[in-house]
């Protein structure tokens, strides 16, 4: 019974962890690289603050009473990547999966969120 609860506990983490891996280098290269982006927005400051942002919303999604906010404020930062790689032509459809898998990892790990 404890190793199918350790084992249970671990598949449901086991998504957010590999979202997460994903969201905290590029909020770090957001912030230490910001005026060598090549970026629609060019103003350094503003790309800090959504790598600032990026990073406290990875934090909200991983605590258990903030996933809520977390998986909205990635989405909706994921929404606005996959406007801008429309926009200028690029591939986007690993940005869309990339949406999509960070609301699926919120809803393992807490599903009852997303039923009333």
């Amino acid at each position: 019974m404890k190793l199918e609860k350790i084992t249970k506990t671990i598949l449901t983490w086991l998504p957010s962890i590999v979202i997460v891996m994903f969201y905290i280098p590029n909020a770090i290269d957001k912030i230490a690289n910001a005026d060598k982006l090549d970026k629609v927005i060019t103003n350094s400051t503003v790309i800090m603050s959504v790598g600032i942002i990026l990073l406290i919303s990875a934090l909200l999604f991983l605590i258990n009473k903030t996933v809520l906010w977390g998986t909205a404020i990635l989405a909706l930062y994921m929404a606005c990547v996959v406007v801008i790689h429309m926009y200028k032509g690029k591939p986007y459809e690993v940005v869309i999966l990339i949406g999509i898998c960070t609301v699926f990892a919120a809803y393992l790990r807490k599903p009852k969120l997303f039923h009333q």
